[in-house]
């Protein structure tokens, strides 16, 4: 398809391309259209809508600048990623200077390890006491406080609504209690 338009160098809609294809490059007229228009979506063919028309063109200097400007990317990224890679290089090597494996890193490697594992059984063996800390029962206290003061306030919130229902429809205590599953021996907490 590409090699209609570089040959004839020339503008043509989507008859005339219709009818040119299948004659010289012996592509099937049914699939031209699709073929056009995925040379379009994929920027290799140039469109453009006048009046009615759409007209199809493309030219072999803009494939050759798009390939050059596309290799010029391509070295660019290849000179910045070689540059990456020798600072890389270089700063394992910085990095390498006095780590050498001797008796002493060794010795110092080791006694980190078991270091790192006393802490975490002593974080452990505190974890197992929390209950015991001081601020975790100041905190479970008024966690409690807060608990009670709400079980409280709802206390009186149904207390409330009973003497207004008591009132306002002549409903006995113990009527109200059995309807709503309210226990006889509701009372506030102390």
């Amino acid at each position: 398809m590409m090699e209609i338009f570089f040959e004839t160098k020339d503008v043509f809609q989507l008859k005339d391309i219709e009818k040119i294809a299948p004659k010289e490059k012996g592509i099937t007229s049914v699939s031209v259209k699709e073929i056009l228009q995925s040379l379009v979506d994929d920027g290799m063919v140039d469109t453009d809508r006048i009046g009615t028309s759409n007209y199809f063109w493309a030219f072999p200097s803009k494939a050759l600048h798009a390939r050059k400007r596309k290799l010029e990317d391509l070295e660019s990224q290849f000179a910045e990623s070689s540059q990456k890679k020798e600072t890389l290089q270089k700063n394992i090597e910085k990095s390498k200077i006095g780590r050498e494996n001797t008796a002493e890193r060794t010795a110092l490697i080791e006694e980190l390890a078991a270091l790192r594992q006393k802490k975490e059984q002593l974080k452990a063996e505190i974890e197992k006491y929390r209950e015991c800390d001081p601020d975790v029962v100041e905190e479970m206290r008024q966690t409690n406080k807060v608990a009670k003061e709400a079980a409280n306030r709802w206390t009186d919130n149904i207390f409330s609504i009973k003497s207004w229902a008591k009132r306002k429809f002549g409903f006995e205590e113990s009527r109200i209690d059995k309807s709503f599953g309210i226990p006889e021996d509701l009372d506030y907490i102390d």
